[in-house]
């Protein structure tokens, strides 16, 4: 399949609204988005039209037998993800997932073994792990600001209203999937893997609504992290260590601010230090720009978010959920 230099064909997997971010910064970063599909004609025919998508198609074979698309973004409910991402390999399309990347650790291992039977590149569009200023906040924190990384705390809770996949079982509706991946996943990036966890929270008709967790990892570290759809819970983060703490706030995941909480006695018990990275765009491109060049230089994982990293969250996720089904509190 022929690569342009460092610029990608994209095919894109629905029309729904992180499409109507993403696509543009596709764009912005340089790609072509040469084709969309979706379930029905009139959406996908105006979301074509509204992106400059020269095809659009109700027909996932049409779109997949492409020889003009390089690699295909799928952003449906987390439900299909596995099987549309295999189909996407097997027609020989390099595959960027929305996260979460499958609804459980085990399809996540399928999805990486297809991709690597068929020689092409897959990965978790987890954006915050490219976002400049998480990127640098981890540097740092790796490099020693704030002493021995102990403990983060981070959330995501806000009421979403009723409706849609997110609240379909059947479609992969999880709070802990949705919003509890990204307070999960920085901990992890953060303090390294998880050895022990407790969670609670509320499950409605299938679906987890509510989740709180704690979690222990390597060399004692601790985390508290929590998510729901019901109501608020501050979506802020924080982590602390024996010499300061970094806060991020709200919304963790997506701001461009950080305050840093020490390398001087002024940062820790007056003004802290303030981080800013301007976002780019929607905030998709640095993520999509990486993808780029490690698709351009022959990588098959992203050496950034790769298999290992992407199971290590998938493993947590199903271990918060298998707690809270099994308490089952209505």
């Amino acid at each position: 399949m022929g690569i342009e230099a460092t610029v990608l064909r994209w095919g894109v997997i629905g029309t729904g609204r992180i499409c109507e971010t993403f696509v543009p910064d596709i764009q912005a970063a340089g790609g072509r988005v040469v084709g969309v599909w979706g379930r029905t004609a009139e959406k996908t025919d105006t979301f074509a039209q509204e992106h400059d998508i020269p095809f659009a198609t109700l027909d996932l074979e049409q779109l997949l037998g492409r020889d003009d698309i390089d690699v295909v973004y799928v952003a449906t409910p987390p439900a299909t993800h596995l099987d549309l991402s295999v189909r996407a390999l097997q027609a020989g399309k390099h595959v960027l997932v929305e996260k979460p990347m499958a609804t459980s650790a085990a399809d996540v291992e399928q999805l990486f073994d297809v991709a690597r039977s068929h020689d092409r590149f897959v990965m978790e569009a987890m954006w915050m792990k490219f976002n400049p200023l998480h990127v640098e906040v981890v540097r740092r924190i790796q490099a020693g600001l704030i002493g021995e990384p102990r403990y983060v705390r981070g959330a995501f809770g806000m009421p979403f209203p009723a409706g849609g996949s997110r609240w379909d079982a059947a479609l992969g509706g999880s709070t802990v999937l949705d919003q509890g991946i990204y307070p999960v996943t920085l901990a992890i990036w953060v303090l390294g893997q998880a050895t022990e966890l407790l969670a609670t929270g509320t499950v409605r008709d299938g679906v987890d609504v509510t989740a709180q967790i704690s979690m222990v990892h390597e060399n004692g570290r601790t985390s508290q992290l929590a998510c729901s759809v019901l109501e608020f819970v501050d979506p802020s983060a924080s982590m602390s260590g024996t010499a300061g703490w970094v806060e991020i706030p709200a919304m963790f995941w997506a701001t461009d601010v950080a305050h840093l909480h020490a390398g001087s006695t002024g940062a820790l018990f007056g003004k802290p230090e303030l981080l800013t990275r301007p976002r780019e765009g929607n905030g998709y491109i640095p993520m999509i720009r990486s993808v780029t060049k490690a698709i351009s230089s022959g990588h098959r994982q992203h050496p950034e978010h790769d298999l290992s990293a992407t199971r290590s969250v998938a493993r947590v996720l199903d271990a918060v959920r298998a707690q809270i089904h099994g308490e089952v509190r209505a």
